[in-house]
């Protein structure tokens, strides 16, 4: 039985491919925080010859700069970003974790200065032994990347 799953086509936008299955809501979630106009197709929970199912999402007429894909890159480590135009894959490059997270994600610490003051979170990313940690700029706390990736939905 050949069976062939069909993900509507964008003229042009982005492809975000290979994302961790589960990882694809938390996505979706944090680019409707950057803009809710925006057009999205989203498959979850669907088949991966690489990683057994996988997420998938497509951003309808905004090419992602390696820059903006990176600061998704802490949800999504081995993705893969497809630039579409006039339906066809012109770059396509991998994630990979930015040194600083800007204004992404919110300081875990309630003491911090930026639940009080108007500036933006700004984190150092660490990675030692496999581990990801990440580094308040402003009260210096240091976090696992599990606290912003399991609970940023």
């Amino acid at each position: 039985m050949n069976e062939k799953m069909q993900v509507e086509a964008i003229c042009q936008g982005t492809v975000i491919d290979h994302i961790t299955t589960g990882q694809g809501l938390k996505i979706l979630n944090r680019l409707q925080l950057i803009n809710d106009k925006i057009r999205l197709t989203v498959g979850l929970n669907l088949p991966s010859g690489q990683f057994g199912s996988k997420d998938i999402i497509k951003v309808d007429n905004w090419m992602f700069s390696k820059v903006e894909a990176n600061e998704l890159a802490l949800l999504a480590p081995n993705a893969t970003v497809n630039i579409i135009e006039d339906y066809k894959v012109v770059s396509k490059f991998h994630m990979e974790l930015p040194e600083i997270l800007e204004g992404i994600f919110s300081c875990p610490n309630s003491n911090c200065i930026t639940h009080s003051e108007p500036v933006d979170s700004k984190f150092t990313i660490k990675t030692e032994d496999e581990q990801v940690r990440l580094r308040c700029h402003y009260c210096e706390e240091l976090f696992n990347k599990q606290l912003f990736t399991e609970n940023s939905a």
